[in-house]
């Protein structure tokens, strides 16, 4: 299985600038996550990858061959698409067989690696089904079939489970996961879902506006965001952001609270707390006062006024139960970032 490397990838639509001098290398084996929001350019990339789109300049190696001017079929790419793509008066079976026939495989290999490819996903029960006789789960797990069957050196996927509900979202995701350490093989998956991407990926390739904005483990860009646009990205419910100010250790806010315990140089900042970064605890130094809190089951969201910014907190399941709304709150201060305001990059500290 070949490494993957781009280099200085462009793409251009008339005077648009799509993806703008991306340059990424991807291991052998590797699980790696597009992400970013809707016009980012992630999938405009994996298509460049794929050959469906032409580059406007730079360079695609694949194990050390350039294949940025073959055709897709000469790629040895395989791609699982967001539409499925399957064809609706072929069989199961033939919609997996269907591209090993177009390389004019052998009946007993296409049979072999139908068979294969269906027990891998658990659809051998539908082989002789129609796409239209099956649920949106099961076209995808086809669809998925049909790229597997393929010893391609990459597999592409391009948002293969936007069409489903949410239950069977986390269900695909579990097996996509599988199915990767099963194999071995190169994926690169584009999602505009952080939570697929965080669940997912080995490593995450966060884009905007058509560059990497910030690459890396998952855990890295969630807690080590590069600046406040990764920060605000990742997380469900999303970072709260408030501005302060650091004095001789201490973090002042705007109506006067303060927190001991900054390592952050004197100066003035947007600082991030994760909801959970908060608790409630008698003896917190910050007090606040509940104005919706949302029970979730094994926690609860409380949302509140900080220092004149709108904040939210994940809380204990039963806080909020009681007609007080009033709480105090610690911080995990250590966990927490600080951004400059001006730039919104991140701020190590001193």
């Amino acid at each position: 299985m070949p490494d993957l490397k781009l280099h200085d990838i462009n793409k251009y639509y008339g005077d648009y600038h799509a993806v703008k001098g991306i340059s990424l290398d991807i291991s052998e084996g590797e699980f790696v996550v597009l992400v970013g929001a809707s016009g980012c350019g992630k999938s405009t990339l994996l298509r460049c990858i794929a050959g469906l789109e032409e580059i406007s300049d730079g360079d695609i190696v694949l194990g050390g061959q350039s294949i940025a001017r073959l055709a897709p079929r000469d790629r040895n790419v395989a791609m699982v698409f967001q539409s499925y793509a399957l064809y609706p008066y072929l069989s199961v079976y033939e919609n997996i067989a269907f591209g090993l026939r177009a390389r004019k495989e052998s009946e007993d290999t296409i049979k072999r690696q139908v068979a294969w490819a269906a027990d891998i996903l658990d659809i051998e029960a539908y082989l002789d089904r129609l796409p239209r006789e099956l649920s949106g789960g099961q076209r995808q797990r086809v669809a998925i079939g049909r790229a597997i069957v393929r010893d391609a050196d990459l597999y592409l996927f391009d948002e293969p489970l936007s069409n489903l509900d949410a239950k069977l979202r986390d269900g695909m995701r579990e097996e996509i996961k599988r199915l990767h350490e099963r194999l071995g093989k190169t994926f690169i998956y584009v999602t505009h879902d952080q939570i697929e991407a965080m669940t997912l990926a080995e490593r995450i390739v966060l884009l905007r506006d058509g560059h990497i904005e910030q690459l890396g483990k998952p855990l890295d860009l969630f807690e080590k965001p590069d600046n406040t646009y990764v920060a605000g990205f990742l997380g469900s419910p999303p970072m709260n952001f408030v501005d302060v100010v650091v004095e001789g250790g201490s973090v002042v806010l705007k109506d006067g609270q303060r927190i001991e315990g900054c390592s952050i140089k004197d100066g003035a900042y947007k600082w991030g707390i994760r909801p959970e970064h908060f608790s409630a605890r008698s003896d917190g130094p910050l007090s606040v006062t509940l104005d919706v809190v949302q029970p979730t089951g094994s926690r609860a969201y409380g949302s509140f006024d900080l220092a004149g910014t709108h904040a939210l907190a994940e809380l204990g399941a039963h806080v909020g139960e009681s007609d007080a709304k009033d709480i105090r709150l610690a911080v995990a201060l250590e966990r927490t970032s600080f951004f400059h305001r001006a730039t919104g990059n991140a701020v190590s500290p001193a």
